[in-house]
């Protein structure tokens, strides 16, 4: 009798390992699965994107948007483009 209760209590016992191994490797499995689709970005990438939105954001209003050139009309002084006899000839005068 003594013998029927211990083989009961080992077979219990290697089921209940082999059912806690099963649901293990399945865990195990699925969190391999999930880093592999979703990498993850390092510290130093998170840290340049965030500084790049922060300087991005202060210079939005501190700073006005300069968009003007100031030598745009700024004076002709080169003397060969007004001297040049065939600045205003349209075809190869070498044809």
């Amino acid at each position: 009798m003594l013998q029927k209760i211990h083989k009961i209590i080992i077979i219990i016992v290697a089921v209940v390992v082999v059912i806690g191994l099963g649901v293990g490797g399945y865990l195990v499995w699925v969190n391999l699965k999930k880093s592999k689709e979703a990498p993850e970005t390092t510290s130093t990438e998170n840290a340049t994107g965030t500084a790049e939105k922060i300087m991005e954001e202060a210079t939005k209003t501190a700073l006005p948007s300069i968009q003007t050139n100031p030598l745009e009309d700024k004076p002709d002084v080169n003397p060969a483009s007004k001297a040049n006899p065939i600045k205003d000839i349209k075809t190869n005068p070498f044809d």
